[in-house]
């Protein structure tokens, strides 16, 4: 079994994934898991006999490396602010607010992997990063300027319960960020498209080979 311990999850990720660029964001490295790395060939029965949840982490999913684009294209959006970056996985988003000059960036994700994996790649981009691995949608939206969701809506019951925790956030006044590939559970009604950009990924996640992802927000007001 992995210790839950920091060392054990580092020591794991570094064994089993490669420092590679996503195809969207060529500026950043991350440490993902590929056709030929350890993880990739991992069953779900192997990996939950070692004691792993699904290692979302070890991916850069489409909604957030559209996310991360858009952050970087657009550093204005977050730059001197506060910025909490939520189910943050691989902590792409998060590393992209931080390079773009957020004044804090605070990542969210109840995985403890995900803090691993977000201090891994933040030494690995020259940038720092808070985690939590604390469920935030238990309580009320934190007090953040930008609060950042990529690829969130891919089971019903969950997209229901963040897109209502979210469009909370932003009632309290918080610019909300969300990325998504085109999710079933995904709601486009009552929200302004921002950007769309076509995202390389792979078979193996996804439906086909380029997913057509947008970043939305919920209108002022």
């Amino acid at each position: 079994m992995i210790g839950a311990d920091p060392e054990s999850r580092r020591a794991f990720i570094l064994t089993n994934t490669r420092l590679q660029s996503p195809p969207h964001t060529p500026e950043l490295s991350l440490h993902l898991a590929d056709e030929i790395t350890p993880i990739w060939r991992m069953t779900e029965e192997a990996l939950e006999e070692i004691g792993l949840p699904p290692p979302f982490w070890a991916f850069a999913w489409a909604g957030g490396q559209a996310l991360a684009r858009y952050i970087l294209d657009a550093p204005q959006t977050v730059a001197g602010l506060r910025v909490v970056d939520f189910a943050s996985g691989s902590g792409i988003v998060a590393i992209a607010a931080a390079r773009a000059g957020a004044r804090s960036v605070l990542a969210a994700d109840i995985d403890g992997f995900c803090g691993a994996a977000l201090a891994l790649n933040a030494e690995a981009n020259g940038v720092s990063a808070d985690f939590t691995d604390q469920d935030l949608l238990n309580h009320p939206p934190p007090e953040a300027d930008v609060i950042l969701a990529g690829d969130i809506c891919y089971e019903k019951p969950l997209a229901a319960r963040v897109m209502a925790w979210l469009e909370a956030g932003a009632r309290r006044g918080s610019r909300v960020l969300i990325g998504d590939p085109g999710r079933s559970y995904f709601p486009r009604e009552g929200l302004v498209r921002l950007a769309e950009y076509q995202v390389h990924t792979t078979r193996e996640l996804e439906d086909m080979e380029v997913k057509r992802t947008a970043v939305w927000t919920f209108p002022p007001g």
